[in-house]
């Protein structure tokens, strides 16, 4: 019994070890933290995408969260783009363009991060929303269409 409880004692430290040294490879790699925002700006424009379609009904305050988010991300992101993670064997969606025309792409991040907090401020309503919120998402297609690999 107690030869199973080091055993036991022993798993359980070298897995705290080995998690938190990937929770800090995870953190330190852009690539990694990029695709993290970027999935999370999805999940945030998911319901008021719903909700320009008429299939999910007009909430201001998700509205007003997804907007936030938007604005956080797009920040973020711009830092996630090191020369270092140009070349990589990672998975990635990112075109080379991104830092050929690094000037452009983060104009784009800036301008949706304006857009997002303009938004904000004059999204008050169903119809303020169908107008204001569509100019924030054109950003995603401005980016995805010079700078993300195509889908197939």
């Amino acid at each position: 019994m107690r030869k199973i409880k080091i055993a036991l004692a022993t798993a359980l430290a070298l897995g705290g070890i080995a998690g938190g040294a990937l929770a800090q490879k995870a953190a330190g790699d852009p690539i990694a933290l990029r695709q993290g925002h970027f999935k999370e700006l999805g999940a945030a424009v998911r319901e008021p995408g719903g909700m320009l379609r008429g299939q999910v009904p007009f909430s201001l305050e998700k509205v007003q969260d997804s907007l936030r988010v938007i604005s956080a991300n797009a920040v973020k992101n711009l830092e996630l783009f090191p020369d270092s993670s140009r070349t990589t064997t990672a998975k990635t969606e990112a075109l080379p363009a991104i830092w050929e025309r690094k000037a452009e792409f983060t104009a784009l991040f800036n301008k949706m991060d304006t857009d997002a907090k303009g938004a904000l401020e004059r999204i008050k309503d169903d119809a303020s929303f169908k107008t204001e919120f569509p100019k924030v998402l054109a950003n995603c297609g401005a980016c995805h269409n010079s700078f993300r690999v195509k889908s197939s």
